[in-house]
């Protein structure tokens, strides 16, 4: 038998089974590892948005609520109580207080208490609960 009569009686075999060829396996391996590529950006992408996500305090519908040191509402003009916070904060300033204590820029350090605690008791259905969530999940 030549060499091109035995490759095609490997092919064409009486084995029955189906023996693809070099190319489709090459296809198959291709479209493999480009699912993989795409992928990895997706998931990381989402890890961003996650620290770009926002939680106002207090949420937009309690605008001049002041908080209390123990995360509540109050109204304003309570003793001890914080003012609202003039912008909302973003999910990695929100991580690094929650975590480790650290001070946003631009928030008095003895309201930021009062603002972790705020936000620990966030709720589904308030402004910015979906983004604490999503800090809290492991990754």
């Amino acid at each position: 038998m030549s060499g091109s009569d035995q490759e095609q009686s490997e092919g064409t075999g009486s084995g029955g089974g189906f023996a693809p060829s070099r190319r489709a396996v090459l296809v198959i391996g291709a479209a493999a590892a480009s699912t993989v590529i795409t992928v990895r950006p997706a998931l990381a992408q989402t890890a961003g948005s996650v620290l770009n996500c926002e939680i106002p305090i207090p949420q937009p519908a309690a605008g001049g609520n002041y908080i209390s040191p123990q995360g509540e509402l109050v109204a304003p003009g309570t003793p001890g109580a914080a003012p609202p916070l003039g912008r909302p904060l973003k999910g990695e300033e929100v991580k690094h207080l929650l975590r480790s204590g650290t001070v946003p820029a631009g928030v008095d350090p003895t309201s930021a208490q009062a603002y972790a605690n705020y936000i620990r008791r966030l709720q589904a259905g308030m402004s910015g609960f979906t983004c604490y969530a999503s800090l809290q999940m492991p990754r």
